[in-house]
């Protein structure tokens, strides 16, 4: 049901399920994890109504895990990319994997997805510095294109300016000038 990537690492697509509604996936090694990209695989979509919270979880140092809400996924918003290489100092949130016993060891983090209804996603709040640019790439790019073509775009039209003053300065007849 649901995929999640890290940079330079393969695909986790077998989440391990801990209960009827939950399900998380193992991130090893996360101190070197900047951005995590958890996905639904499009198999099976949510129940209508439904969706999904997803949390981040690492080990203190005490080795108790600290989970912190990062956002959601629906069937409207099938992904999304979090930034957690920042969380790992924060505190942890209110989390409903609290009573499972998950195994873990010290240097693996978890992504815990809760299915949950719709209106209670939307009521959550996840932690701040977790969200990744809500402007998608192409709008940024084009953005970013479209003032380098306004920039020179000013330049050509000078250019042109120049050309023209010197062609109607020269003459027709006078080639050697131009």
């Amino acid at each position: 049901m649901f995929g999640c990537l890290v940079a330079g690492r393969l695909v986790q697509t077998a989440a391990q399920q801990v209960a009827e509604d939950k399900f998380v996936f193992d991130l090893p090694d996360y101190e070197s994890i900047n951005h995590v990209v958890v996905f639904m695989l499009g198999t099976i979509p949510f129940p209508e109504g439904m969706g999904g919270s997803v949390y981040f979880s690492y080990p203190d140092s005490n080795g108790m895990p600290v989970w912190q809400l990062l956002g959601f996924v629906t069937n409207g918003k099938p992904s999304a990319i979090f930034k957690i290489s920042g969380l790992k100092s924060g505190e942890g949130s209110q989390h409903p994997f609290g009573a499972m016993n998950i195994v873990r060891t010290p240097s693996v983090a978890q992504i815990g997805i809760s299915v949950e209804l719709l209106d209670s996603l939307a009521q959550q709040t996840p932690v701040g510095n977790a969200a990744v640019s809500s402007v998608d790439s192409f709008t940024q790019w084009s953005g970013t294109e479209l003032q380098y073509v306004r920039v020179h775009t000013k330049d050509v039209g000078q250019l042109l300016q120049f050309c023209f003053i010197i062609c109607c300065l020269s003459g027709p007849d006078d080639t050697e000038s131009i």
